[in-house]
């Protein structure tokens, strides 16, 4: 079947809720997928981080194929197998003592709301229906009603109020912001320690310690929000480690299971356990599937030394993007990002506040015929996100890097 069968199927019986790039994948492996024409192209997205290890790893795949042949669902009506080893591995990464599964990473952040809302009544001695959270402005935790809520972002908003009270909002790096937003009834921080979806901005450990130091001196929980940065994506297992923190709840999904649903919230049990039985969880949430297919991935990272990989594709980024912005300082804004988790910017006319959309979308909608998969993030369409999976070699960097220079040029050609 041709590509336009398949998209029409879409158009005609899917919901209108992603405006997806026309190019249809069939397989794909490593680095590398395979649309049904059989064109190859090299993916610089892995699925938002959640095939850090490359598409169809023979591990993880092996893993998943015994495990599927085995059992799959037990529901949490009983206990598995995988369960118990899958929570000692997390709380043995992030020092934490316990842990709940869930499937995505919006039920993650979802469930670590009603955790800390839970201790702030129960422990806190917050008066009931008054616990407030504080966010950051640009974040992007998801796209559930309470979370939606309290976005900054309108066009994620727009049409779907009444809005979950309880939220607060502040600039993102601004821990004077935090302080001064404190009451008596501030339960929780939550922050995204690299933005994500906001535009991969990183947050400096010095910001990140004054925000624990400020939890602790005032008694509230700090969330960090690791669903797109978690499992070596910024050579580190998470980025609070390289920050030099903990956080009191850590929200994880996506590269967790090398695409299979599951995710996680991880803290201190204190909090964690204020929570009634059967007041949190789902059918799908912890299932021997997803814990088995966890289980591969933690040691694929280990084996594969993919932290240390991350800060490879980091540098070679960093020089071949730096030598992009030296030759287009007028529009290229900002190279950014951390471990493998990079972002280019693009302005016009030299100016930062001109955020260059258009520019942007060229760049994209090209890319495929030079052989990439590349996405847009930032809240106004002007930065080029690259999340290539952390398994690529760096020969393949090299050429893919070579490619997007290429591109680059020709888009900057066709605009003069």
């Amino acid at each position: 079947m041709k590509p336009k069968h398949y998209i029409n199927l879409e158009t005609q019986y899917g919901a209108n809720n992603y405006a997806s790039l026309d190019v249809v994948i069939t397989k794909g492996q490593g680095i590398w997928v395979e649309d049904v024409d059989g064109n190859r192209y090299m993916d610089c997205l892995s699925a938002y981080s959640a095939v850090n290890q490359g598409h169809c790893h023979p591990k993880i795949l092996q893993t998943m194929i015994e495990q599927a042949k085995r059992l799959t669902l037990t529901s949490r009506a009983f206990r598995n197998d995988q369960l118990g080893p899958f929570y000692e591995e997390l709380c043995a990464l992030t020092n934490s003592h316990a842990v709940l599964p869930m499937n995505s990473g919006v039920e993650a952040v979802e469930t670590a709301i009603k955790v800390v809302r839970k201790w702030g009544y129960q422990v806190k001695g917050v008066p009931e229906g008054q616990a407030e959270i504080i966010v950051c402005a640009n974040n992007f935790h998801g796209r559930t009603i309470t979370i939606v809520g309290f976005s900054t972002d309108e066009e994620s908003r727009a049409g779907f109020g009444p809005f979950t009270p309880g939220f607060k909002i502040i600039p993102f790096g601004d821990a004077k912001a935090l302080e001064n937003s404190i009451t008596p009834n501030t339960v929780a921080f939550m922050v995204e320690p690299i933005q994500g979806e906001g535009g991969f901005y990183v947050a400096p450990p010095e910001f990140l310690k004054a925000l624990r130091a400020l939890c602790d001196e005032h008694g509230i929980m700090l969330i960090c929000d690791e669903i797109q940065s978690g499992f070596a994506r910024t050579g580190h297992m998470f980025y609070t480690a390289a920050a030099g923190i903990e956080p009191d709840l850590l929200t994880m999904a996506k590269g967790i299971a090398g695409g299979i649903p599951i995710s996680a919230v991880v803290g201190k049990a204190e909090v964690m356990d204020t929570a009634p039985v059967g007041g949190l969880g789902g059918t799908y949430g912890g299932s021997p599937l997803g814990c088995s297919a966890a289980l591969a991935v933690l040691e694929v990272i280990e084996e594969e030394k993919l932290t240390e990989r991350a800060m490879m594709i980091e540098r070679r980024f960093m020089e071949s993007l730096g030598e992009l912005k030296a030759r287009y300082p007028d529009v290229i804004a900002d190279v950014r990002g951390h471990g493998a988790m990079i972002a280019l910017e693009l302005m016009r006319d030299g100016d930062v506040h001109q955020p260059d959309a258009a520019l942007t979308k060229a760049v994209i909608g090209k890319a495929l015929e030079y052989g990439l998969i590349l996405l847009a993030c930032g809240f106004h369409g002007n930065v080029i996100r690259f999340l290539p999976p952390l398994t690529i070699p760096e020969a393949h960097l090299r050429e893919g890097l070579d490619q997007f220079s290429a591109l680059f040029n020709d888009v900057m050609a066709s605009q003069s």
